[in-house]
């Protein structure tokens, strides 16, 4: 039986701007019972998100952010080597992040990427790569990955992107960046699995990844995102979950974060997927992990 009482699974976007059509959030309840969205149609800002996590959470729920919890530390032994202020861990991160991000508004991270030192690492548009994003020898011209994106690959047979990459349509740079601010605001409230260890009791935020969650309702790498009742319903029956009420089109967003919330409450119990085989307490405490990697 699991100790938790409740489920959250939170799509996020790291676009620009307050509102965001990319952001949603579904329940799942311990109990049983098909997930439900959280505020159905109404656009999410990242501060209305955080405050949900602060205070409006039901004592012992898991929540599942879509987005790396940290950036690439082991290949190099620093998130970013040369740089003097480089932090020694994800907390640090978090808080440099924030930082150097405080005037910049709804969450955004631009100041950051901006920062004459820390742009050397990202790939941003334009044709703005920097000379170190690369490092150290990458074998292809994705740049870094941490640990976990390393075994989501060889594991589960995904094609993670680097967070250190801000362009295309299936980059994942600027949403983790905008999370890593929303984690620094929840220091002090919520633990963040593995960076701070499980707690015997109460909430609790892991790093989730939607594709896995679509992976075990049935579908392909290539055919992760559903855009109907009738497709999310057909994943929902497959992990054991009641179907959502509703037929037509249904937003991808809604439907990963629907979906994902009745996979937490599926796996949510299984020892392996909180002791996976490669993370380490250097790697929790630098790089974090992907629950439902191995």
């Amino acid at each position: 039986m699991s100790r938790f009482r409740e489920f959250v699974a939170i799509d996020w976007s790291g676009a620009a701007g307050e509102r965001h059509k990319g952001i949603a959030v579904a329940r799942a309840d311990a109990q049983g019972g098909a997930p439900v969205l959280v505020r159905g149609e109404r656009d999410w800002s990242r501060a209305e998100v955080l405050a949900l996590l602060r205070e409006g959470l039901a004592a012992g729920t898991l929540v599942g952010l879509d987005l790396g919890t940290s950036l690439p530390f082991e290949d190099a032994g620093a998130f970013f080597p040369s740089w003097s202020e480089s932090p020694p861990d994800a907390i640090a991160l978090w808080a440099l992040i924030e930082h150097l991000c405080a005037g910049d508004p709804h969450f955004s991270a631009s100041s950051f990427v901006d920062h004459a030192e820390a742009a050397r690492h990202f790939r941003r548009h334009g044709g703005r790569e920097g000379d170190l994003f690369h490092l150290p020898d990458a074998l292809t011209r994705r740049g870094r990955f941490r640990v976990t994106e390393h075994a989501q690959a060889s594991q589960l047979g995904l094609r993670p992107y680097s967070n250190f990459n801000l362009v295309g349509a299936a980059q994942v740079g600027k949403s983790s960046l905008t999370g890593m601010r929303l984690l620094h605001h929840l220091r002090g409230a919520l633990p963040v699995w593995p960076v701070d260890p499980l707690p015997a009791e109460g909430s609790v935020v892991v790093e989730i990844y939607t594709t896995i969650a679509a992976l075990a309702g049935g579908r392909t790498t290539g055919r992760s995102k559903m855009r109907s009742f009738a497709e999310l319903n057909d994943a929902l029956d497959r992990i054991g979950s009641p179907p959502v009420p509703g037929d037509g089109p249904l937003d991808d967003h809604s439907s990963d974060a629907l979906l994902s919330a009745a996979w937490l409450r599926r796996v949510a119990t299984q020892p392996d997927l909180w002791h996976p085989a490669g993370l380490t307490p250097q790697i929790a405490r630098t790089e974090g992990w992907t629950f439902g990697v191995p």
